[in-house]
């Protein structure tokens, strides 16, 4: 897949890709209004469980990304798609934490595009409004 969108997670043994799309950040901001939520969402969950269920989500959510992806491309030989109930059967919660940084890098690597192109541009730098 493509690195400069991805971060690589290792779930029983298996290899996945954690991609933030355009359909995954539609479902983050239908299940949390927005980016910029998720991580207040994810820091104040009520309880332990919560938090867990919170994160298996987000990890099924991003890896399926990339397995859609490949679906679409080897439409012969598809893939099975990743569901919470197997993230939680084949990872600790300590797997789990570790995965933050691996959510927090496919996020950034993501939306960096965006920024870089919204700063971009032929705009001018600094300048004054007078």
């Amino acid at each position: 897949m493509d690195n400069e969108r991805s971060a690589n997670i290792i779930i029983g043994g298996v290899d996945y890709e954690l991609i933030l799309t355009t359909r995954a950040t539609k479902a983050i901001s239908k299940r949390y209004g927005g980016l910029e939520s998720l991580g207040d969402k994810l820091l104040k969950a009520e309880n332990f469980e919560l938090a867990l269920d919170e994160i298996c989500w987000l990890i099924t959510l991003l890896a399926n990304q990339s397995i859609l992806i490949y679906n679409l491309r080897h439409k012969d030989k598809p893939r099975d798609l990743l569901i919470e109930e197997e993230i939680e059967l084949l990872t600790s919660p300590l797997e789990l934490a570790s995965y933050k940084n691996a959510i927090t890098e496919s996020m950034f690597k993501g939306t960096a595009r965006n920024i870089e192109s919204e700063a971009g541009g032929d705009a001018p730098k600094n300048a004054e409004v007078g």
